[in-house]
Order: structure tokens, then C-alpha cells, then sequence
């Protein structure tokens, strides 16, 4: 199982390229000396085996966002939570949960995917007192 978590995040940082910002080719924030990396994808592109040693529902109307915390090349532990609001601006809390493995800590959310539009992104991080927030826009598509 832990291969298989492993292979989870590498698929989610390198998504990127599937549907990113066109203005950012990496998606990560840096805040002083913590940088958030963050990916957001559809479930589909996660194999049956990788989604379920993941706990993830895999369905084309199902989308993954992926956090991870770094603090001096280490991962950090954090609060991390967000939504992600249509174009009606109805927004959806985004349930992050922790998962720990191999050294790696990293905080995974599904939300629902019903149509293609552009979704926006809030998430907030938090260590200790300090909470930072990234915004993001990016255009979903229900999978095959």
C-alpha cells in the first residue's frame, strides 16, 4: 500500500500539465520558509488500485485535490482546509484528510464534478498561529 500512496502524489504533482493554470507551469505557494504544493485533478486519471489504497472514489464526476506541506525540504504537519465555489458561486467545504507515509505527509479532498466549467479554489494552511491561503482557478471536466 505504501508504493501505491507514493505513486498518488507523483501522479498528482505531475498532472499539472493536464489542466493548470496558464499562467503557472508549477503549482506551489511559498510563504516565508513553508511552500504549499498543490494539484487538482479528476479521479478517473487514478488507477482502481491506487484509489482504493487511497480510500478515493474513483468516478467521472469525482474530483482529487492534493496538498502538501514543506518546511526546510520536510514534510510539515498542518491544518488544511478549503471549498471550491461554480460559477454560481455556491461553494462546497473541501474535507481534507492527513496521510502519512514513508516520510511523506500530504492532505487529500474529493468534491463533486457534474459539468465542465472553471472552479474556483480556496485553501488555507495552517501551523501553529499562522494561516496562509492560496486562491486558485482552474477549468474541471468529468471524466470518461
Amino acid at each position: 500500500m505504501g508504493r501505491l500512496i507514493t505513486v498518488l502524489l507523483a501522479t498528482c504533482l505531475s498532472l499539472s500539465a493536464v489542466a493548470a493554470d496558464a499562467i503557472k507551469g508549477e503549482r506551489k505557494e511559498v510563504f516565508g520558509d513553508v511552500t504549499v504544493h498543490y494539484n487538482t485533478f479528476n479521479s478517473t486519471f487514478l488507477t482502481p488500485d491506487i484509489a482504493k489504497a487511497a480510500e478515493l472514489i474513483r468516478s467521472k464526476d469525482q474530483g482529487v485535490i492534493n496538498v502538501s506541506v514543506i518546511k526546510d525540504g520536510k514534510p510539515l504537519i498542518a491544518n488544511v482546509t478549503g471549498t471550491v465555489k461554480d460559477l454560481t458561486s455556491q461553494s462546497v467545504p473541501l474535507n481534507f484528510r492527513q496521510v502519512t507515509e514513508q516520510g511523506a505527509i500530504y492532505y487529500i479532498a474529493q468534491y463533486p464534478v457534474e459539468q465542465q466549467e472553471t472552479r474556483t479554489f480556496e485553501i488555507k494552511v495552517q501551523n501553529g498561529d499562522k494561516i496562509n491561503t492560496i486562491n486558485f482557478n482552474q477549468e474541471l471536466f468529468p471524466g470518461e
